[in-house]
């Protein structure tokens, strides 16, 4: 196959993998010869990522996994997590930690998230950690607790200025000291989220940090903190030590993608996910035809167009200004993007032939286009980029 570097791929789709050991997935000949367009995500990035951040903070680490893993598969990187030595799994949904259990994942696992009431005890039931910040869920936990026979392990969100869930210092003070007297919950740790620590403005990270330091001061002066306290996500990890505290949750970070241009990862850190395609059809256009739908573009003169098996339908958005690279050369996205394919001007790539290979994330040759490059097109974050990669574009994982 032309502008193939894979012989020998491992792969299964998300929800099938069942170990992030690379011997225990099924080889295939070739990747190639299965999937028009595939993601390539590399264990051993996320591997060296977890240690790296280990060894830059010197506390435990939590693998935030929630959607998909950022789009990298939840399950085979929660393994891969664990096998690098994470202490803790983060999701957002109950319904995600039970996906986790039931595959096996028996670290402690945090819903970070809201919960609904009525799935307080399918999450006892499964081992999982709840967010607890308001009043009102106290008693429905209680009674959650002594209907599945064991207590409710929670970590209480406290608000220091992101303001979205939380319960506000004072009356986190309060929550503290009431489920101090309630048997059936166990606040085994205690929590804020910084709004602006990816920003290179320290003012309002530097107030919510204040806040919080108060607030743990406080706790600790009544007999009240919890064994756990953890602040730090991925940008704060490795800019705050203070802020670092028993454990940081590492999301971006893991993934080898920078916090932001402001506060990009320290040297070594390295990106676990690269998006790849085939060139599938070149045609000579003749000068005044449009391309695509709505004709955007037309052409000038004799162009040469190649057509990729890539559309928003797989999470590469209809949006101007997109990039592939093919032969190592940065090439433009021509007209609109259709939901499945879209058109490549080639001109500057005389030797481009079908089958060959075409990285819209990653390096080919000299060049590479990542997460960043596009964020920055699409005028949105790396987070958004990887997250929204369909679940219809398969993940071959490499050891």
């Amino acid at each position: 196959m032309r502008g193939s570097s894979l012989s020998l791929d491992y792969t299964l789709e998300p929800e099938r993998v069942v170990t992030s050991d690379a011997s225990a997935y099924t080889p295939l000949v070739s990747s190639l010869s299965s999937h028009l367009t595939w993601i390539e995500v590399s264990l051993d990035a996320i591997r060296n990522n977890i240690g790296r951040l280990k060894a830059l903070t010197g506390v435990d680490v939590m693998a935030v996994v929630k959607a998909n893993a950022y789009g990298h598969g939840m399950l085979p990187v929660a393994r891969t997590a664990v096998d690098a030595g994470a202490s803790y799994c983060a999701v957002a949904r109950i319904s995600e930690g039970i996906e986790l259990r039931e595959n096996g994942i028996t670290l402690p696992v945090h819903v970070m998230g809201p919960s609904l009431e009525g799935r307080f005890k399918d999450a006892l039931e499964h081992d999982l950690e709840i967010t607890l910040f308001q009043p009102a869920q106290v008693e429905a936990l209680r009674l959650a607790a002594a209907s599945a026979g064991k207590p409710a392990r929670v970590h209480l969100k406290v608000e220091t200025g992101m303001n979205r869930i939380g319960a506000r210092p004072e009356e986190a003070l309060s929550l503290l000291q009431t489920l101090s007297g309630i048997p059936e919950i166990d606040v085994i740790g205690v929590f804020t989220h910084y709004a602006c620590a990816d920003e290179g403005d320290p003012t309002t990270t530097d107030r919510q940090e204040a806040a919080y330091l108060q607030f743990l001061q406080q706790a600790e002066a009544s007999g009240l903190r919890p064994p756990l306290v953890h602040a730090g996500n991925s940008a704060t990890a490795v800019t705050r030590s203070r802020s670092r505290f028993d454990m940081v949750r590492a999301g971006v970070s893991m993934y080898g993608l920078h916090p932001s241009r402001d506060v990009p990862l320290p040297d070594g850190f390295l990106p676990a996910l690269a998006w790849k395609t085939q060139l599938r059809h070149i045609h000579t256009i003749p000068a005044g035809e449009g391309i695509s739908y709505g004709h955007r573009y037309h052409t000038r003169s004799d162009e040469r167009i190649g057509v990729i098996p890539v559309g928003y339908g797989d999470g590469w958005r209809r949006t101007d200004g997109n990039e592939v690279l093919i032969h190592g050369q940065r090439v433009p996205v021509v007209g609109r993007v259709c939901m499945d394919q879209c058109m490549l001007q080639l001109d500057s790539v005389p030797g481009a032939a079908v089958g060959d290979d075409v990285v819209l994330l990653g390096h080919q040759g000299e060049d590479a286009i990542n997460a960043e490059d596009v964020a920055d097109r699409w005028d949105t974050i790396n987070y958004e980029v990887t997250c929204g990669l369909t679940t219809r574009v398969p993940r071959i994982y490499l050891p």
